[in-house]
């Protein structure tokens, strides 16, 4: 037992919670605006498929001469591709939410799965095969922390978590967007202006969640695999109601699925487990919280209800 929980697990827990404490504070703005973002899987890998086909196009001249060469610009403007990618496509969700009213639901269902269909395209135009892209060797860079290596992603996902915190209940810019997703007719009645409020807030939701699909891609791999989220979108969701909305709440949630995915890993090869069983704990355990968190859980009282001016 001591052998798997080690330091290795501590650092597991970090890198595994990263992508999806971004993507569920990314939630956290869309939803508290009122519009359900169930679309943050496909957000995902769509960022994560931009970030690594930027990285790899961007590289290829330098890599004619040096086959290694290190160009410290060249991941940046990736991952900056990855959130814009991740936000255009939020943008969508929100036009169709938001102007034509769609039902959310409905709405972020057809990114994920557009999103699991449309990179193949982009694949076979660049690659010639409809699964992954090539290899790319300028990564995201890694902070070394003692024996371990960070990514500076993983410092941003935790350092937003206060940040958010003091956006949301400590600005005005915040007062305004809960209220929105509370009672946006009261909202407007005092000024605010709803329908650019849940605009920004669904963007934001798609910049970050593209910023996690980078990390995946060109962070924590070296390439874009198509499916490779792998229900982390999902599992967001599931922490963005764990935590109840709240930035504290949904780091503590995230954590705990980290955790669960770190430990997956940890037990797999040690004939602990049957391997199906080990590679499952992450989602048994979303489940297993959710069973007990839904109906405990308020939703901000607008959510997922179209406004009209």
């Amino acid at each position: 037992m001591n052998e798997i929980f080690t330091l290795a697990l501590l650092f597991s827990t970090l890198r595994q919670t990263t992508p999806i404490l971004l993507t569920a504070l990314g939630g956290l703005f869309s939803e508290r605006s009122g519009v359900v973002n169930i679309g943050l899987e496909g957000m995902m890998l769509f960022g994560a498929l931009a970030a690594a086909v930027v990285t790899q196009r961007l590289e290829v001249p330098f890599l004619v001469s040096d086959p290694n060469a290190q160009v410290w610009w060249v991941p940046w403007v990736g991952l900056l591709a990855g959130a814009v990618v991740g936000g255009l496509v939020a943008l969508v969700h929100a036009i169709a939410s938001i102007k034509y009213k769609a039902d959310q639901i409905i709405s972020g269902t057809a990114i994920n799965l557009l999103a699991l269909g449309a990179p193949s395209l982009v694949l076979e135009y660049y690659y010639d095969n409809s699964t992954s892209s090539q290899e790319v060797v300028n990564r995201l860079p890694l902070i070394p922390v003692g024996s371990e290596n960070l990514s500076p992603l993983v410092f941003l996902a935790f350092l937003l978590v206060p940040v958010i915190w003091w956006v949301l209940f400590k600005t005005p810019w915040g007062l305004r967007l809960r209220a929105v997703g509370e009672h946006p007719e009261a909202a407007e009645t005092m000024g605010v202006n709803v329908i650019r409020t849940r605009y920004i807030a669904v963007v934001i939701s798609g910049l970050l969640a593209g910023i996690a699909g980078a990390y995946l891609s060109i962070g924590f791999l070296n390439q874009f695999v198509k499916g490779m989220s792998a229900g982390l979108g999902f599992i967001a969701l599931a922490a963005l109601i764990v935590g109840k909305w709240h930035p504290i709440g949904i780091l503590g949630s995230t954590l705990l699925f980290g955790f669960a995915s770190a430990l997956s890993i940890q037990l797999t090869g040690r004939n602990i487990l049957p391997v199906p069983v080990v590679q499952a704990i992450p989602f048994i355990l979303t489940m297993l919280v959710l069973v007990g968190f839904i109906g405990r859980s308020r939703p901000p009282a607008a959510v997922g209800k179209p406004y009209d001016k």
